[in-house]
Formats: structure tokens, sequence, C-alpha cells
């Protein structure tokens, strides 16, 4: 997301004297806040502007990028350390985070159309090349083998790690969870006593919906975190569902026996953006669908360019989305050797900002749970920390997670939601060509 992208000046003017001014404490127990600084920013720059019209809204805009692309290389100077340790203000990482993705938008554009779609192509192609999947571990461990208590006290009542849907923007979480997962019903052309695959389930929002809500069908989730796995049977057993089964393997190298029954439908919510090699994955899932099979795919894009998260891109592609894609809308009308596209919609990124913004609500209201002696102790035992080490370890992913919220809610909330959003896809199984006959 190129969030805190690394951006280097000669001499950049005033850094130290802009972070001192802030009162920024050194507790990593007690970060800073929004707690109101006035609004419009132009009162960061008193006088920049006030009566000065469009000369004085040049110099502010001047005097904020400045400000910013200094504030991004003393973040690079040291380690991103500030925002591990809560130092930031959220107003401060709101305005960066938004100066990140015009950042992005600037590397995306080309005056040309014909090199847009030239730059476009040539990615394509390269993904064909790639393998499935790279840096599979370490994004597993950013997101996936996280205490199942933790995200349960952030997430909503169905654990969805994923954008949800509100089309008043007043739900609350626990109802946008639901009108997605229903809407996923939909388009999918669910009904029950399917056989349904649920591929990347994460911590089984839609398994344990379906296998509910279609009490006939039967529903294998898979999933490469154990964790997620241990949680999915729990709930399963509580509420007495017998139609659901779990496992825990590896896509990349992951196949069904010869003899297994095929899918009447494959549904895979927000794993496509770790994978990189799409024709490969997508001629696996024909493989797994019976005749008349469909595949329904909901993933985030960007309106038209596609692009890969690199480690040189800073702290998000670091921390959250190593070995990621950015796919682009029309991506996957370019795979399309082994099934057909036969339907996609796309869903404005305020979806995805609001289910960010309630996110980082709940997460708030956890601090305590993030931070409980407990999970210190858990992770003294498990990353082998001493009581001090394992400290800053809970504090650093708790101020991780409450950056990374605020990431995604302003970078799909950009350009109201019309820059990047979420994409749903509904595939048929290619037929063979009949053979007309002489």
């Amino acid at each position: 997301m190129h969030l805190l992208q690394k951006c280097h000046l000669e001499k950049p003017p005033g850094v130290q004297g802009l972070l001192n001014g802030a009162s920024i404490t050194e507790n990593p127990g007690e970060p800073l806040r929004d707690t109101g600084v006035p609004e419009p920013m132009t009162r960061l720059y008193p006088g920049s502007c006030a009566g000065d019209g469009q000369v004085g809204l040049a110099n502010l805009n001047k005097n904020m990028n400045t400000m910013y692309q200094a504030l991004y290389q003393q973040l690079e100077a040291f380690g991103y350390q500030a925002i591990d340790r809560g130092l930031i203000p959220d107003w401060i990482l709101r305005r960066l985070i938004r100066f990140s993705c015009s950042l992005r938008i600037k590397e995306l554009d080309s005056p040309s159309l014909e090199e847009l779609h030239r730059r476009k192509l040539s990615f394509i192609d390269s993904l064909r090349s790639l393998p499935v999947a790279v840096h599979q571990k370490s994004a597993n461990e950013q997101h996936y083998e996280i205490p199942t208590e933790l995200m349960k006290s952030c997430l909503g009542e169905f654990m969805k790690y994923s954008c949800c849907y509100f089309p008043n923007m007043n739900e609350s979480l626990d109802e946008g969870e639901i009108l997605m997962l229903q809407d996923y019903c939909k388009k999918a052309k669910l009904e029950d006593g399917l056989e349904i695959l649920d591929l990347g389930c994460g911590w089984g929002s839609l398994s344990l919906f379906l296998a509910q809500k279609y009490p006939n069908s039967r529903i294998t989730a898979l999933s490469n975190s154990r964790t997620q796995k241990i949680h999915i049977d729990q709930v399963a057993k509580r509420r007495e569902l017998k139609n659901l089964t779990v496992l825990t393997d590896d896509v990349m190298v992951f196949d069904f026996p010869s003899d297994h029954a095929r899918f009447d439908r494959v549904i895979s919510i927000e794993m496509l953006e770790h994978m990189k090699n799409y024709e490969f994955l997508f001629k696996k899932v024909s493989t797994w669908l019976k005749p008349e099979g469909l595949f329904f795919a909901h993933i985030f894009c960007h309106k038209d360019q596609p692009y890969h998260f690199e480690e040189k891109d800073g702290w998000m592609a670091q921390n959250f989305f190593s070995g990621g894609t950015m796919p682009s809308l029309d991506l996957f009308a370019y795979f399309q050797r082994d099934l057909n596209l036969e339907h996609s919609w796309f869903i404005n990124g305020t979806h995805y900002a609001r289910t960010a913004e309630l996110w980082l609500n709940k997460l708030d209201q956890a601090r305590s749970v993030w931070t409980s002696e407990n999970q210190m102790l858990q992770v003294m035992k498990i990353q082998e920390l001493d009581e001090e080490s394992a400290t800053k370890e809970i504090y650093r992913n708790f101020f991780k997670f409450r950056t990374f919220f605020l990431a995604v809610a302003e970078f799909f909330g950009l350009n109201e939601g019309q820059t990047w959003g979420v994409g749903h896809y509904l595939f048929s199984k290619k037929t063979l060509p009949t053979k007309i006959k002489d």
C-alpha cells in the first residue's frame, strides 16, 4: 500500500523540532491519540494561508509536503520504532498515509494510455512465470497465526477478516459482516445441497455461515493456519455443525485425491492477493470443479493498475503484505485459459474504510486484552523472550495492528472509494469445444 514509503531528501528541514514540539511520551503503554487537533489542518502552519487566497493555499500545500517528506525520512532513520511504540498521534499518521497514497497514485500514473497498457501487459506476463505464491511463511505469520483471542477482540461476531458491506454506511460491524456473507450467497448462486470449498477460509466466517445456512450442503474449508483450524473446529462443535470439514495445507502443493468428489462451488475471499501465478492456480481450481461448477472470488483491488507489494515499499509491505499483490479490477479477465469470467462487480472502497474504522474502534476498546499478562506469558513461552522483551513485543503487535487498520481506512476511503476498492468475480469451468462432425 506504499504506506510510509521511504523518501529521500538531502536536507529535511525542521524534523527534530517538529517531533520535539509534539508531546510524545516515552511510555509504550501510553500512545498519543487524536485529542481534537483543530481542523482544518491549515492551523498546523499559523498564518500560512489565512487571508492569502490561492497563494496561501499553495504555500500550505508546499509546507505540508515538506513536513510529510521530512517525517518519512525521520521514520526511516528510526526504523519505524515510533510506530511500533505508538508514539505518533493518529492525526499525523492519517495525514502521512494520505500522502503515501498520493505517492502511489503518481507512481502508477502515466501521461500515455499506451504506456499504462504496456505496463499492465508486462506485469501480467511476469505473473505467469512466478511461483503461485512467494514469502508465504512471512505472510502467514503477519496475519493468520495471531492468537485467536486477540482477533476476536477486534473483528465482528463472525470473525470476518475482510471487507464488510454497509449499504447505508450506518450498519454495525456485525451487520456488515452478515450483509457481505449474504451477498456472496447471491452472487455465487448458492443453494442448499451443494458441495462447497472455501479456499483460504480464514477464521471460518464464510464456512461456518454456510454450514448453518445450508444444512444439506457439505462445506470443506482449506487453510494453511493451524490456529484458524482449531478455532473453526471448536465453533462447529459448539454449534453442532456436522457438515463442515477443515483441512490444513498449502494451496501451492495441495490437491484432492483423484477419487475425491468434485465441488459445485469454490469460493475464495481475500486470498488471491497473496498469490502470483493465477494461471496455475485457476487451472488447479478448474480441476476441483464439477462440469457445471462455479468459482467465486472476492479481492481488494486498484481500479486499473496491478502492482506488487515489495519490501522497498516500506512499512506496510514489510509488516502485512510480504510477497503480496495488488490486483487491478480487470486483472482476472486476462487469466481465462481454464475458467470463463461470467460476471464481475466493483464494491466502493468506502465499505472497506468503514470496516477498518470499526475494527480500530474495537481494538482500542480491547487494548487490555492485547497487552494482558497472559499475552505476555504466551509471547515469553513461544518466542523464548525475557519479560522486558515480551512486553515490548505485545505492545508492538497492538500498535502494529492499530496502524494497519488506520492505513486500510485511509487507503480505501481515498477519493470517496473510487481508487481502491473490492472486486467480486464469478467464473464457470471452461468446457472442451465440441468437435464439428464432417
